[in-house]
């Protein structure tokens, strides 16, 4: 077993955009409800929100795949699992998004890694994401428990690295090591604000270039914020 692992959320982490969003933008007929916003307000869970805005975009299969495309994921990403590799890193993807373009996208990528995400298939030109029934991490806010995952790898003695962008990546960011804590976007003002310290990063590759650099540690200790 790898002893030290990166688990790393995909949409805005190892992707520049979210598939949620470009969906919302490009295939959402004006006046649909705004779901994001009843999320904010506690009145929908994440999961909700994504299948709702998933169910409400108008049928376009060619559509869906041209969106995937329009995620700009890192272009080096073989190049970051493999330093991470041979720097003793395996790398797990987290998402609580929707696994059926997480799994195009690696593949184009020639990247085989472990990946927890919510299943989805294509019906009648719509994305319909569904529950995650066979995970060892549920959740029934978002499908799968990022900071379930994230105690769990903790609690067999690794090394535990985590990078993450929005809302769902805070509790499992708070786990892990200040020096193994990365965030941009969304977590990271959240962090500041807590005036918890963590790394900022622009782009995945940094996150792999900076654990290769810094090599795997033999056991994992829990940080004083998980008292």
């Amino acid at each position: 077993m790898t002893q030290a692992v990166l688990v790393t959320d995909f949409d805005g982490t190892v992707t520049a955009q979210d598939f949620y969003a470009l969906v919302r933008d490009r295939l959402v007929p004006p006046g649909t409800p705004d779901y994001w916003s009843a999320y904010c307000a506690g009145r929908l869970t994440h999961f909700e929100v994504l299948q709702r805005y998933f169910a409400a975009a108008r049928p376009d299969e060619q559509m869906l795949r041209a969106l995937v495309d329009e995620m700009e994921p890192e272009p080096r990403l073989a190049e970051g699992v493999a330093s991470l590799a041979a720097a003793g890193w395996a790398v797990v993807i987290v998402s609580n998004g929707c696994r059926w373009y997480i799994d195009q996208l690696l593949a184009r990528a020639g990247v085989a890694v472990e990946v927890h995400a919510n299943p989805g298939v294509i019906e009648n030109g719509r994305l319909v994401m569904g529950w995650p029934h066979d995970t060892a991490y549920p959740s029934p806010q978002t499908g799968i428990d990022k900071a379930a995952l994230v105690d769990a790898m903790l609690g067999d003695g690794r090394s535990v690295a985590f990078a993450g962008n929005g809302p769902t990546d805070l509790a499992p960011a708070l786990l892990v090591e200040p020096q193994y804590r990365f965030a941009r976007d969304e977590l990271a003002e959240s962090l500041a604000r807590r005036k918890e310290p963590f790394k900022a990063f622009s782009c995945w590759l940094e996150v792999a270039h900076e654990l290769a650099g810094m090599g795997a540690s033999v056991k994992a200790d829990r940080s004083p914020s998980q008292a």
